[in-house]
């Protein structure tokens, strides 16, 4: 039942944003040039919509909206899979898998934390190593959500897919924060100035 009215408020949240998105042209431009470094490039206009306005052109912006919605995502995600453990749907290896997967996404998580919280005090002084802290930790949060999806090869049960489908989502919109980031990287310490 819960995750009925998830979806349904997921499913109204998402027509409010496309709603209020559709009347403005410059908000469908932010979003658009600034998912177009994304390999995900429709998950992302559709995930950060909602940012066109507050981010604008600003690369740092734009890769904490990545991030949180990331956050987001992943706890969603990390609560199905607890979920899944308490109610005991999952047998066997599929069940010592899933206790792995729990574990990689709370490293996720913290990982994904810990680059919120870069992105929060972005300065000029130490851009570099911040950058190269955010890549790493995102990038590890990435491995960790693959490393997830590795216990479950091969398998086909209904329970098996919907839980692939619910942590690749979550490996999309990661690696779209990831590519977010990296363009704030590119763009570097003059990108700061609109933070």
């Amino acid at each position: 039942m819960r995750t009925i009215s998830i979806l349904i408020t997921f499913l109204f949240l998402s027509w409010l944003t496309c709603a209020t998105s559709r009347g403005s042209d410059n908000g469908d431009t932010y979003v658009r040039e600034a998912c177009s470094v994304t390999r995900y490039l429709d998950l992302c206009m559709h995930s950060l919509a909602s940012f066109s306005h507050t981010a604008g052109r600003s690369p740092s912006k734009w890769a904490r909206a990545g991030v949180s919605v990331t956050i987001g995502e992943a706890k969603n995600a990390s609560q199905y899979l607890n979920k899944l453990k308490k109610n005991r749907i999952m047998r066997g290896r599929n069940r010592i898998a899933l206790s792995d997967c729990i574990e990689c996404f709370q490293d996720a998580i913290e990982n994904l934390h810990k680059s919120l919280g870069i992105l929060r005090n972005l300065d000029a002084t130490n851009f570099d190593t911040q950058m190269g802290d955010l890549t790493t930790w995102l990038s590890a949060a990435l491995t960790d959500e693959d490393t997830c999806l590795d216990g479950f090869a091969d398998q086909s049960s209904k329970q098996v897919k919907m839980l692939q489908n619910q942590v690749s989502r979550v490996t999309y919109i990661t690696s779209n924060a990831l590519a977010l980031v990296n363009k704030l990287a590119a763009a570097g310490l003059g990108s700061l100035n609109g933070r």
